[in-house]
């Protein structure tokens, strides 16, 4: 009986080792791992006296030859036995691989492409899976902890056809996986695809309390070889609810390049704002809802600053993430509350490919991340808007897309005042965005993420005192809405696309 070993992880490796040379298994090993097994005593042989054939190409191909594949993948049939025969070479019953740790260098920082693709394994994987594919008669192991079991039922001489099916079921698995983590890595800076076939592997970073409800189970994964890109520097475990915001929060703080705050709550923001400094955008973000922004997930696209620090000091916040936390901004922040999160975002990649699962399977999507080019709108009233109103659609129009739809958002300059989120009409998204605003509605500029599909939207906007609308236009009734806005004295542009956020 021959066993062949050959592992990146030595964890166990010597103990199972002895169990199988005691159990009368001839030991062969590569490189490494018979170095372990001489510097413990055992009898090895080296892979390449087994082949008669040295490693190459930087330890590269090692153990990719006939006398140890066939050994493995040869049926215990009288044919195949006497085909061995014939050329020299034993069968291999068991085979004991892990493969090189490519998920963990590829997260650790500074490390190039070149680094990395020395650590995709070939050999070891092919291994696997020819132990794995010839499981009737072949024991494969690719799981140190799995030693333990698979020692006892080899001493016992009870390890079962089952027993091998289920160690090959998990050495695909775990070939399948490291492939997705390589292919992962390598396309990191490729643009964003869908395609007809999609691997979608993912591995839980850690579990969650519970998910949205506390009857529900949860966990946050992330894609194979991917770190999780953010560190959390203070405050309670995040929750599923915590994640979702965090998202939202995120994506629409980084869309604008002015210092920007985005206050989320329930996955579409309350208030945001761009401002000269930080301080002054979270305090224009604040007054859009006050009442709304207890309890919420804030994210901002600057380092956090005292000033900033201070401004929230007396709100009520779950989350607060940044690019970087001033020293003073961190103390004082942590100080607020032991339980708030604070969380450094190492820069997190918002253009791949987004996934939704569904009852039917998975939808995937590109990012919404269409260049504005606001010279190509086109004004369709009689009126133009004025310098101002075209600052503020510009912003609104921005703004907009990162509320849930049907979204209409009211903006002063570039800030938002009232927003209307997730509402099943859009007149009823107005009617939101202008009780939200109150006051501040008089003079503002409205965008709406679709077309209104009626007039109804545009005179509850005009009676409570906004001035210009941005929206795609497309709607059948497009008409009866600009001779609407006429009417009343408003100005109005189409972009021509629209920003649906479901």
């Amino acid at each position: 009986m021959r066993a062949l070993l050959s592992v990146s992880n030595k964890e166990g490796l010597v103990p199972f080792a002895r169990l199988l040379h005691e159990l009368g298994y001839t030991l062969v090993a590569s490189g490494g791992t018979a170095r372990t097994l001489r510097d413990a005593g055992l009898p090895v042989i080296p892979v390449a006296d087994l082949t008669g054939f040295p490693q190459i190409l930087d330890g590269r191909v090692k153990t990719l030859h006939p006398h140890i594949h066939g050994g493995i993948l040869a049926r215990r049939t009288p044919e195949h036995l006497r085909e061995l025969s014939h050329y020299g070479i034993e069968p291999i019953d068991v085979v004991v691989v892990n493969l090189y740790p490519f998920e963990e260098t590829v997260r650790q920082d500074g490390v190039t492409l070149e680094e990395a693709v020395e650590y995709i394994d070939i050999g070891g994987v092919a291994l696997l899976r020819a132990a794995a594919k010839n499981f009737a008669h072949v024991t494969v192991i690719c799981d140190p902890s799995d030693y333990a079991w698979v020692g006892e039922k080899l001493r016992e001489g009870t390890l079962s056809l089952d027993d091998r099916r289920t160690l090959a079921v998990k050495a695909f698995r775990h070939t399948a996986l490291y492939d997705a983590a390589i292919s992962t890595y390598l396309s990191e800076p490729l643009e964003p695809s869908l395609e007809d076939r999609v691997p979608l592997f993912l591995a839980r970073a850690f579990p969650l309390r519970y998910g949205e409800n506390p009857h529900q189970e949860a966990g946050l994964y992330l894609p194979l070889g991917a770190s999780l890109p953010f560190q959390q520097l203070h405050g309670k475990a995040m929750s599923y609810n915590n994640w979702l915001d965090l998202d939202a929060a995120w994506r629409a703080a980084q869309d604008f390049s002015d210092p920007t705050v985005a206050i989320i709550k329930h996955n579409t923001p309350c208030g945001l704002a761009s401002a000269p400094s930080l301080a002054e955008a979270f305090q224009q973000a604040l007054a859009s809802d006050p009442v709304s922004a207890f309890g919420s997930v804030i994210a901002v696209n600057r380092p956090l600053d005292l000033p900033t620090a201070e401004a929230m000091r007396d709100l009520f916040i779950e989350v607060i993430a940044a690019p970087a936390f001033e020293e003073e901004a961190l103390a004082l922040l942590k100080r607020k509350s032991k339980h708030l999160r604070l969380l450094l975002a190492q820069s997190p990649d918002v253009t791949r490919l987004q996934w939704r699962s569904t009852v039917a399977g998975w939808l995937a999507q590109t990012p919404d991340r269409l260049p504005e080019d606001p010279s190509a709108w086109r004004v369709v009233t009689e009126r133009p808007p004025s310098d101002e109103e075209w600052n503020g659609l510009v912003f609104a129009w921005q703004a907009v897309k990162h509320v849930k739809s049907n979204a209409i958002l009211l903006a002063q300059g570039r800030a938002t005042v009232g927003i209307g989120a997730g509402q099943m009409s859009r007149v009823d998204a107005v009617r939101m965005a202008v009780w939200k605003a109150g006051q501040r509605a008089q003079g503002a500029v409205l965008a709406s993420d679709a077309f209104f599909p009626f007039p109804d939207g545009v005179e509850v906007a005009a009676s409570a005192g906004v001035t210009a609308i941005v929206q795609p236009g497309g709607s059948k009734r497009d008409a009866d809405v600009i001779a609407a806005a006429d009417r009343l004295g408003m100005a109005m542009v189409f972009t021509g696309v629209r920003h649906f956020r479901h």
